[in-house]
């Protein structure tokens, strides 16, 4: 995991952007582990949606969220990048849940600096956020917490001004956040992302989503600036999408019959080899006949 983290870090100082998609639990994890991303983000979006079936406004507690990303940690072997929200309380709070996340083998961690319990930015109308050394406090006792200088810190700011965003991320920064991650309700467009990365002196953390500005992006106006590029909500959307599809299909059909749905499925024989059931099967066969 050292060296892991230690690549991890070397790349995003100078090496090509790290791409990722989210996963909210261990199966689509592990499908975006044996897909052709660099990396997994664990969302806390998703968890909340997948864990409790409940939005994302901090619900969830960190030991919820750290059981479901340990599942995940322990499945795939690609880096992951997990989401720490706020951190879950005050500065103790936050320094409790990066050594935890550390401990529990991730990569990176962000915090953000809304106001405990948070609401996401992507659905809420308003993301009220602390004052500013508040936020940099979070900061210093998330850098302060790591026991390897190689686990990185994502800084995340909701603040909805742009001229505040950006000094908010120069004080992250040299507060020793490693990444600065914006959200597309501040800003207007690639302008202001090249402006946050100067001032901050730090790459950008970039949240890829259907309907939001940053998602049109060219990729060389995201590789310019980004050192993560993360999709976190596609496996999310994709699921409830198609379950919802073909639910109401065999609803309004009610036989025996669950072929031609619109969004199709996995054959068992795929879904076998996707979850590894033959190395599992082979495994217990090696203890069992001795």
């Amino acid at each position: 995991m050292k060296n892991e983290r230690k690549q991890l870090r070397e790349r995003i100082q100078s090496g090509p952007t790290f791409w990722m998609a989210g996963a909210q639990d261990a199966l689509s994890a592990l499908l975006v582990d044996q897909s052709d991303f660099d990396g997994v983000f664990t969302t806390g979006f998703g968890i909340s949606a997948s864990l409790l079936g409940q939005p994302d406004m901090e619900v969830y507690t960190l030991t919820e969220n750290l059981g479901v990303v340990n599942h995940i940690v322990n499945i795939v072997k690609k880096p992951v990048f997990a989401d720490g929200d706020t951190g879950y309380g005050g500065v103790l709070n936050v320094a409790r849940t990066v050594r935890e996340f550390e401990k529990a083998g991730v990569a990176a961690i962000s915090i953000e600096d809304q106001i405990s319990p948070k609401r996401c930015p992507a659905a809420a109308a308003v993301t009220p956020v602390v004052s500013i050394p508040d936020a940099v406090a979070r900061i210093k006792a998330a850098v302060d917490a790591r026991q390897d200088p190689d686990f990185l810190i994502v800084a995340r700011t909701d603040v909805a001004d742009p001229e505040e965003a950006i000094e908010r991320a120069a004080r992250f920064a040299e507060a020793g956040a490693d990444l600065i991650q914006p959200i597309s309700r501040t800003f207007r467009g690639y302008e202001d992302l090249v402006r946050l990365r100067e001032a901050s002196g730090r790459r950008l953390s970039l949240q890829l989503m259907q309907g939001l500005w940053m998602s049109r992006l060219t990729r060389s106006q995201i590789e310019d600036v980004a050192a993560f590029a993360t999709y976190p909500v596609v496996t999310l959307m994709s699921t409830v999408h198609a379950l919802q599809k073909n639910l109401a299909t065999l609803a309004a059909r009610r036989t025996g019959d669950v072929d031609g749905l619109p969004c199709g499925q996995t054959s068992m024989a795929d879904f076998k080899q996707v979850i590894g059931w033959k190395a599992l099967e082979e495994r217990q066969a090696q203890y069992e006949l001795g």
